[in-house]
């Protein structure tokens, strides 16, 4: 039998949360791990797959109004919102897993545990609070996250208008290597202490300016 949630819980997990529950039996089910049901007790799954559309409609809705880019450019902008990546940092920024409550030990929570708890929150807020609180969690919270390998993402979206690779020219100098990099009628420069940190400071570079054009 789980111990039942004391005021003091309810209210440290609202002020992580920043936001104050009507119902408060959502927020119990946001914080419910899969793990830890047992009877008619729900967990935070139903949620998370509330939380995953409503995330996607509103980095959607931002992204339309703040960036005027093509379709392609702001389909790869949201990917940085929505990764894993993104919002595992922005679970720690607030620190939820703090308070989910789960059975057995800490391989039970591992994984994508963390990023679909920050997608139960959302949930829940909106269902709460409609989607100006959501909206609001999400700007106090959400960073986008970088790629972690440029020149695979660079090339993923050169290729998605022309089947052609990046070309890298990259030259040993005094102090390291200098890359450019040319795709799509774009040119791009980097350097860095070996070959490979230049190439990938140059594809970081022409990335962010294919994406921002």
């Amino acid at each position: 039998m789980t111990a039942a949630w004391s005021e003091e819980e309810l209210a440290a997990a609202e002020r992580a949360l920043g936001y104050a529950f009507s119902d408060r039996e959502l927020l119990k089910t946001c914080f419910t791990h899969a793990s830890l049901v047992n009877g008619g007790q729900a967990s935070n799954e139903r949620l998370e797959f509330l939380g995953d559309a409503v995330l996607e409609l509103l980095v959607t809705e931002k992204l339309y109004r703040d960036v005027d880019a093509r379709e392609g450019t702001l389909t790869e902008l949201r990917k940085q919102y929505v990764s894993k990546g993104a919002l595992e940092r922005a679970e720690e920024k607030i620190g939820l897993m703090r308070f989910l409550r789960y059975a057995g030990g800490e391989e039970t929570v591992r994984g994508k545990t963390a990023s679909n708890l920050f997608e139960a929150a959302v949930g829940a807020i909106y269902l709460d609070g409609g989607m100006a609180a959501a909206r609001a969690f999400l700007a106090r919270t959400l960073e986008a996250t970088d790629t972690d390998n440029y020149k695979s993402a660079l090339q993923e979206y050169v290729q998605k208008y022309e089947h052609v690779t990046p070309v890298y020219e990259t030259v040993a100098g005094a102090e390291g290597y200098e890359s450019t990099v040319r795709a799509l009628g774009q040119t791009a420069r980097g350097t860095g202490a070996s070959k490979k940190a230049a190439e990938t400071a140059a594809a970081k570079s022409l990335y962010g300016k294919l994406l921002m054009q």
